[in-house]
């Protein structure tokens, strides 16, 4: 209906916060079956939020314990196998990246002294 009134792809995009695929999508079924097409076909599920309670967690177990395998460092897997099913190795990646974390450059690197290295 958006695009019927003359909005451009991206105009929809920022109104309805959504990517191509899904007003390609939907345009599809309102051409094949006008407003029929319109409803839904599942009930799908809510967007995915990452709350503050769980990016403290993800936080505070990444820069306060180590891996129990006793690796150097976690690695974004590791940490969600840690952390329960309730969270993916790439929500981890994604609050990591936020806070500009990577735990595997949290150890300080000494260059030798040494002319002749």
């Amino acid at each position: 209906m958006l695009l019927a009134q003359g909005l451009t792809w991206s105009a929809i995009r920022a109104k309805l916060d959504c990517n191509d695929s899904y007003i390609a999508l939907w345009s599809k079924r309102f051409a094949a079956d006008r407003l029929a097409g319109l409803f839904s076909r599942h009930a799908g599920r809510q967007r995915y939020k990452v709350t503050d309670r769980l990016e403290a967690r993800v936080l505070a177990r990444t820069t306060k314990h180590k891996p129990a395998d006793g690796s150097t460092h976690w690695s974004t897997r590791k940490l969600a196998a840690e952390l329960g099913g309730d969270i993916s190795h790439m929500t981890v990646a994604r609050i990591w990246a936020k806070h500009g974390l990577k735990p595997h450059r949290l150890e300080g690197y000494l260059a030798s002294n040494d002319p002749d290295l």
